[in-house]
């Protein structure tokens, strides 16, 4: 399942790069923005992708490779220390696609609630070396594990789910999460428009990897990080990281650090969410930094 890029002519246009510039790609994945930007930066320019799952790293490497393209295991809430180690100085632009990869509904990961994953072990994790969910459920209490569910995955029957989470012993499998979850919720949960799963898994994958707090890491240091300028997109998918992205953005552009570039999120037309559907909950933010 091939990963398509999101919004790729939107994020061109924000981001305007042009030949010698220096772009970092802070969640690079399959390379699908990063390709797209290579030809514009030049022989002179160069792009550092940056991405905490190595699997799909290894792979984006075969692709994309070359003496102006740096792909490093990394976490972008790490890109101020990361551009001080290897001496890359400051970007002219910043390309960040918060979304989740088609590649790692595959992975084996236990990402998906589908029923051709119901057998991968529990672990929900991009970085191998951070806590697996299924040890987050073993580990945490029922009221803290539901003030995660609702925190952040807006679950409303957040109580109910936890309870028969830590009622179900233990959990090792997608499959088995996924049907605990859906056995907990009422008949016509959300009027069928989603999996009853959806939310809970949306919640403990957020958590386990850190999500919310790398994206508030690195928003507070985008000075250090992007050029006087420089340009920043960010692409989200959920409500509670466009509401970080806007509010923060929006106090740069306040405190004269940064012009908003959009003041309502760019999403996808019509034609987009057709070919791409996951693109239909995709917002884009922009920013030029002063």
């Amino acid at each position: 399942m091939a990963h398509i890029p999101v919004l790729l002519e939107e994020v061109k246009n924000a981001l305007s790069v042009v030949p010698g510039d220096f772009v970092v790609d802070g969640t690079v994945d399959g390379g699908g923005h990063a390709e797209a930007l290579l030809p514009l930066v030049g022989a002179k320019g160069k792009i550092l992708g940056l991405d905490l799952d190595e699997q799909i790293l290894s792979e984006t490497k075969k692709r994309l490779g070359g003496k102006n393209v740096i792909l490093r295991h990394g976490n972008y809430a790490d890109l101020r220390e990361i551009l001080s180690v290897q001496k890359l100085g400051k970007a002219d632009a910043l390309l960040l696609d918060l979304g989740f990869s088609s590649e790692q509904l595959v992975s084996g990961r236990g990402f998906s609630f589908a029923e051709e994953a119901r057998d991968e072990p529990l672990l929900m994790t991009f970085d191998k070396d951070d806590v697996p969910v299924k040890e987050i459920l073993r580990r945490t209490r029922e009221d803290a594990l539901a003030d995660i569910i609702y925190k952040f995955g807006e679950e409303r029957y957040s109580r109910r789910i936890a309870r028969a989470i830590k009622s179900a012993g233990k959990i090792e499998t997608a499959g088995r999460l996924a049907e605990v979850v859906r056995k907990s919720l009422p008949r016509g949960y959300e009027g069928r428009r989603m999996d009853p799963a959806t939310r809970t898994f949306q919640a403990l994958r957020i958590y386990a990897n850190h999500e919310l707090e790398n994206l508030e890491k690195i928003l507070g240091d985008l000075k250090d990080i992007v050029a006087s300028g420089g340009r920043v997109a960010i692409i989200s998918f959920h409500s509670l990281e466009d509401r970080i992205v806007k509010e923060k953005f929006r106090e740069l552009s306040r405190g004269k650090f940064a012009e908003l570039l959009n003041k309502k999120p760019i999403v996808a037309s019509r034609e987009e969410t057709k070919i791409n559907p996951r693109s239909r909950s995709a917002k884009l933010r922009a920013i030029k930094i002063i």
